[in-house]
């Protein structure tokens, strides 16, 4: 059974850093493509950033020079470094592991930035 479990959401101030991780079972991360959405409160799920199987990463505009996603093969692990982080990244952050049509979804952490 395929399971992706996020964690380390929380509350912080603008300015302040959070990072989220993505602890995948069922599944090898190192062959999937690893992502994560986000979904603000009356708003649609958006991309935030992916890391393909081979390693290559791309971001939302919004989040650029801002997240880093990056992958821990060996703990089986998607990470998500959020800094310098705005009332608008406030959300609930979604991983997705795709392969071909196959996608996994977490359930989702709740991201809350302060202003």
């Amino acid at each position: 059974q395929v399971q992706l479990v996020e964690s380390g959401g929380g509350l912080v101030q603008a300015g302040g850093s959070l990072g989220l991780s993505c602890a995948a079972s069922g599944i090898a991360v190192s062959i999937y493509s690893m992502g994560w959405y986000r979904q603000a409160p009356g708003k649609q799920r958006e991309l935030v950033a992916r890391v393909t199987s081979g390693g290559s990463t791309n971001y939302a505009d919004s989040v650029k020079g801002r997240f880093t996603i990056s992958r821990d093969n060996a703990k089986n692990t998607m990470y998500l470094q959020m800094n310098s982080l705005k009332p608008e990244d406030t959300a609930v952050y979604y991983c997705i592991a795709v392969v071909g049509v196959m996608n996994y979804w977490g359930k989702g952490t709740l991201v809350t930035v302060s202003s």
